[in-house]
């Protein structure tokens, strides 16, 4: 198996694999130049989105700047708008419905380190440090969503349909479908109809 499939599949896996920093410098590249484009320039911005994420659906907007690890883990639907200063380390899948409004400087996790920091740490073979070991789990966002400003969404979080969560929120669990829910940790407040 390798690293990438580790990484994808959430087990223990080396972020310093080589063919995972070929995938993560690319991603830097490009995002690097989509943050630098001027705004007028939309069809060199969806040309860099569509070679950058995993899917895009039609109509969406991306303002500047956005940090991101892959990129092609991100899955976006239609109609959805992610505002500046998001940050997606999609070392796992980031997938986000239709409809999906994601205000300023939203972060979504999707990896983590072990807590034992005898599994987070390695060494190289002269016994310099390395790079740490990571788990990861995916991160899942309904259709209908609204994510307010400053939100923080941990690994393996699933957000449902028609869900509003209030913004400077911490999601450590999962919100089902049609709720209201804000809160550090961020906790389910009434239904949302």
């Amino acid at each position: 198996m390798t690293e990438r499939e580790k990484m994808l599949a959430g087990e223990l896996y080396n972020c310093g694999d080589e063919e995972l920093l070929k995938q993560w410098h690319k991603a830097k590249n490009l995002i690097r130049i989509y943050n630098q484009l001027n705004y007028e320039l939309k069809e060199k911005q969806e040309e860099i989105l569509n070679e950058l994420l995993g899917s895009r659906g039609a109509n969406l907007w991306i303002t500047a700047p956005f940090f991101i690890d892959y990129g092609n883990n991100i899955y976006i639907g239609n109609n959805c708008e992610i505002n500046m200063n998001c940050t997606f380390l999609d070392c796992n899948k980031i997938i986000i419905g239709n409809n999906a409004l994601i205000a300023p400087n939203v972060q979504i996790y999707t990896v983590f380190h072990p807590i034992n920091a005898t599994e987070r740490f390695t060494l190289n073979e002269n016994g310099a440090f390395s790079f740490c070991k990571s788990l990861t789990a995916p991160v899942t966002i309904g259709d209908n969503v609204w994510i307010g400003g400053g939100t923080i969404i941990l690994p393996g979080v699933t957000i449902g349909n028609n869900v509003t969560v209030g913004a400077g929120s911490v999601v450590t669990k999962s919100i089902p479908d049609n709720k209201v829910a804000y809160g550090n940790p961020c906790k389910v407040i009434r239904d949302n109809n």
